[in-house]
């Protein structure tokens, strides 16, 4: 803006001087050519008065320097000229200033000269005899003044444009300067010119309304991101081009992305060809789903265009991660295919024994051996179908059990001595040792829970084998611990021992008649209560399974 405002100040400033400079020479023409004329004329009448007294004798001796004179007769013949041989000349009578002073006692005219080719001015005065005397001067054209004067002309000229460019400058600067200082923030507060108020008030008036619809904006983008922060799901907003344009924490931590990734491409973050091929169909219009597997987890993805006017302008791509909802699926058909293969075989057992016995295929003394084979698959078979019931119901949270304020070692001393027969039975020795330990919990389920680990340690132990129950306190947490000298699980089998129907050994499994849900059951009772379990075993030399409870509070 300032060299806009210098620019049209220097324009305007030569425009006024050449204007004036051809002003002030037209005008000193004028007054130098009438200045001319005056003098020419005044000449021209003291040279008639002395024509007059002396004749030809007035022109002896005369030097008029750059003036001519001639003396012309009455009848326009040439008496005496001071520039041209007057024999040479041709008649003078039809020249209008001597036409006009024969007529009326004084002419002049300004023409260039046939003779000295130049312009020239003319006055003439009759004298009394009739003839005319007449003066000429060579008249400066307005070139010629022009270019007389060049060199002063140019002089001011110069100096002229000069003081334009300073003042110019500076008074663009002045002119601008209360601009560059405009407070835009506050346009009310600023003093200047009177001509840009109405535009300071309508920005003023603007200013408030981004400031309004800006805190509106912000307040709305708070809540958004309070709303999707909080979602598990991941939620990542895209353009038409597939940019970022937003991603909520849950999306930045399954794509293991952070918040610098706001803008970039979604691929950037994840390059799975399923995923490509979805917001490809997305861009097309087409709201697509798939489960996509990333880093060992799998997905759900969805994209659904987000439409204006007709036309796709974004996307939204929603992120679930189903992974724990494929491995239940993935452990509820195992766990359906493992009771019916658990349910055929007692079932198998009892129909072949039933079959023989319904035949008379059976001796007589045969028969009630046939008959406790029957009943033992049909106890087998009860016992699954109440640990598979008991199971079930710890999945649905054992919501109308109630839970009340016990001691964990008076639990354990319940269970140890119902199973003390069991333990004799096979030789090996069941103690139990500790204290008193209180706890917030449901006595069913955790009386459930010991003696599963008690009869675990009991049946994969050895003759002569032992068992020690422990019940202590550490800090605020009541912690049982089951430890045997059995035969003890490899490494790569103790993160599997609590899956369901999971079997270390499935032939010892089969001799001892466990039903492979045991373990399965102490996990989900743990968890209900809150505790965590721990585990550690070497093969040949014995388990010890630990589980520690939250604080009675």
């Amino acid at each position: 803006m300032t060299n806009r405002i210098f620019r049209s100040i220097c324009l305007v400033a030569t425009a006024v001087l050449l204007a004036a400079l051809a002003l002030i020479m037209t005008v000193l023409y004028g007054y130098f050519s009438d200045v001319q004329k005056e003098q020419l004329t005044a000449e021209t009448r003291l040279a008639a008065k002395g024509v007059e007294q002396n004749g030809l004798a007035f022109f002896d001796g005369l030097s008029a320097g750059d003036t001519r004179i001639t003396w012309i007769a009455a009848d326009g013949e040439v008496l005496y000229d001071n520039a041209t041989d007057q024999t040479a000349m041709e008649n003078h009578a039809d020249r209008e200033e001597v036409a006009a002073a024969l007529q009326n006692g004084y002419g002049e005219s300004a023409r260039y000269s046939t003779t000295l080719t130049r312009r020239q001015i003319y006055t003439a005065i009759r004298l009394a005899d009739g003839s005319v005397v007449r003066l000429s001067i060579e008249q400066n054209t307005f070139l010629t003044l022009t270019l007389a004067m060049l060199q002063p002309v140019a002089l001011i000229l110069f100096l002229a444009v000069i003081l334009a460019l300073l003042l110019a400058s500076r008074l663009s600067r002045r002119i601008v300067e209360p601009l560059n200082r405009l407070d835009l923030d506050e346009p009310m507060k600023n003093e200047g010119y009177d001509e840009i108020a109405p535009l300071l008030r309508r920005i003023d008036a603007q200013q408030k309304e981004i400031r309004s619809q800006r805190d509106e904006l912000k307040q709305r983008r708070r809540e958004f991101d309070a709303v999707t922060d909080g979602m598990q799901e991941g939620l990542v907003l895209l353009g038409a081009r597939s940019n970022i344009l937003s991603i909520n924490r849950a999306a930045q931590s399954l794509l293991g992305a952070d918040s610098d990734c706001v803008g970039k491409h979604i691929y950037v973050i994840c390059r799975a060809p399923a995923l490509q091929a979805l917001i490809a169909d997305a861009a097309a219009g087409d709201r697509g789903e798939r489960v996509i597997a990333i880093s060992g987890r799998e997905f759900s993805f969805s994209v659904s265009p987000v439409f204006v006017h007709g036309a796709v302008v974004g996307m939204v791509l929603l992120i679930v991660d189903v992974t724990e909802a494929a491995d239940a699926e993935k452990m509820r058909r195992e766990f359906t295919a493992n009771v019916s293969h658990e349910l055929k075989t007692p079932l198998q057992t009892i129909s072949g024994c039933a079959e023989l016995l319904a035949n008379g295929m059976v001796k007589a003394e045969d028969t009630p051996q046939f008959a406790q084979q029957i009943h033992k698959e049909a106890q087998r078979m009860t016992a699954l179908i109440e640990d598979i019931i008991r199971l079930s119901h710890l999945d649905e949270g054992a919501e109308d059990m109630n839970r009340e304020k016990l001691d964990l070692y008076t639990a354990a001393v319940g269970a140890v001595q119902n199973l003390q027969s069991e333990a004799q039975a096979v030789g090996v020795k069941l103690s139990l040792s500790g204290e008193s330990a209180m706890l917030y919990g449901i006595p069913q389920l955790l009386s459930v829970l010991i003696t599963n680990l008690c009869d675990n340690a009991i049946k994969y132990n050895r003759k002569g084998g032992s068992v020690s129950v422990t019940v202590r306190t550490e800090g605020d947490a009541a912690v049982l611990s089951v430890a045997d000298t059995g035969i003890g699980i490899p490494k790569e089998d103790q993160d599997r021992i609590f899956e369901r129907f999971y079997r270390v050994d499935k032939s010892r499994s089969k001799k001892v008649g466990g039903t492979g849900l045991g373990l399965s059951i102490v996990k989900h009772a743990a968890k209900l209560h809150g505790a965590r379990i721990s585990l550690q075993s070497t093969v040949g030399e014995g388990t010890t399974i630990t589980v520690r409870f939250p604080a009675a509070n």
